[in-house]
Order: structure tokens, then C-alpha cells, then sequence
């Protein structure tokens, strides 16, 4: 089974400021399977009302070290040292596309997926936050699933869809992607639909014992 690959060798040298989003210190990660995990979210009806991309302002610099969150998840998620010129411009690494299993080594071909698209989230839940609340949302680098250097094919083929309309093409993934989502709604404790909450469970069905693990965002 493919899981997603680790942070890279750069991800030690990352000195990451807490987002919003951040977990409490307090906080402990709650380990459960996938079908544990799908059968604590919560069901209900979704709503596009009101959307808008720029109501979650993406792509921060957070800690002021002049790289923003694009910037620091393609250093932290690149198989080897990055190669980095001025202004924390990023233009060569190497990184592997989980979603598709293709490798590149030049960032222009990749996306910075959230793994739970920004339209989804305000369809679940995210439309009753505060705007500090989504931008900590759109910019969550305290945990490795949320966001994703994935091929701009790929993520541009996904675009705001969930798992009852489209999947990784890489099949051996899917299992890998499902915990992912999972682990990122409960995270936020964003809510899923009823075909969402159908596929989910048909991929469940198939993943055995696939563990999740999620610590909830800070309020």
C-alpha cells in the first residue's frame, strides 16, 4: 500500500510558528481506524451559499521568515535539500505525487493541494467560521495531510470535488487518501453528506485495518 511520502530532509531545519490552527499542547492525537473515523463524522446536507475562494486568504507567511505556505510545504515535503534562491523562491527539489505516483524535480509542476478543497470545507462547516479561522484553515501546516504537493494535473482534475466524485488515478493511494480526508474533517470537525458518507464507507470496506490519526485544530 503507498502511503503519503514523509516530510523531507528539510523538514528538520523548518522552524514553524503556530498558525490558528495550531493543536494545544494539551492536545493528544486520537488514533482510529478509517471506518472508526468515518462513523464519527458528523451527517448532513451541504450548502455553496455565500462561497467565495478569497474568504479563505491562502498562502501566508505566518512567521514572518519570508516564505509563505506554498513556499514551506514544497521544502518540507521534497525528498532531498531544496535548492533555493532569493526571496525563498524554491526551484529545484524533488517530490513525489502521491495522488499519481509521478515524481518531479522542478515545482512548477505542482499544485499545493488542500486536502479537503476550501469549497468543501465551507460546505461543511467552514461557513460559520470567523475569517481567522478559515485563513488558519487554508494555511494548516501543523500536521502533514492537510496540505499536499501534489501534480497540478491531478490536483486541477480533483478541483473542489470529494470522494464520491473523484479519487486518486493511483489506485494503490486511494486507502492513503480516504484516511487523509477522514483525519482532516475531523480535524476541523467539518461534516460530510450522504454520497460522501457512502463512498467513504465503500472505501473503507477495502482498506482493512487503515489507521487515521487526527488532533483537533485549535478554536
Amino acid at each position: 500500500m503507498i502511503t503519503k511520502t514523509a516530510r523531507g530532509f528539510a523538514a528538520a531545519a523548518i522552524t514553524l510558528l503556530p498558525l490558528l490552527a495550531a493543536t494545544p499542547a494539551h492536545a493528544r492525537a486520537d488514533v482510529l481506524t478509517l471506518a472508526e473515523g468515518i462513523q464519527r463524522l458528523p451527517l448532513a446536507a451541504e450548502s455553496r451559499d455565500g462561497y467565495e475562494r478569497t474568504k479563505f486568504k491562502h498562502w501566508v507567511d505566518a512567521d514572518k521568515d519570508s516564505c509563505n505556505t506554498r513556499q514551506e510545504v514544497l521544502e518540507a515535503e521534497s525528498r532531498v535539500p531544496v535548492t533555493i534562491e532569493s526571496g525563498c523562491k524554491i526551484v529545484a527539489g524533488e517530490w513525489y505525487s502521491y495522488y499519481d505516483g509521478v515524481t518531479l524535480t522542478a515545482p512548477g509542476g505542482l499544485d499545493i493541494d488542500h486536502m479537503v478543497p476550501l469549497a468543501e470545507a465551507w460546505d461543511s462547516g467552514a461557513s460559520q467560521w470567523t475569517a481567522a479561522r478559515r485563513e488558519a484553515y487554508a494555511n494548516d501546516i501543523a500536521v502533514d495531510r492537510s496540505l499536499v504537493a501534489v501534480t497540478a494535473k491531478t490536483n486541477r482534475s480533483k478541483a473542489d470535488q470529494d470522494p464520491s466524485t473523484w479519487l486518486p488515478p493511483l489506485a494503490d493511494a486511494r486507502c492513503t487518501y480516504a484516511a487523509d480526508w477522514v483525519s482532516t474533517k475531523l480535524r476541523w470537525g467539518l461534516t460530510v453528506d450522504a454520497p460522501e458518507a457512502d463512498a467513504l464507507a465503500e472505501l473503507a470496506a477495502d482498506c482493512g485495518e487503515q489507521p487515521i490519526e487526527y488532533e483537533p485544530a485549535a478554536e
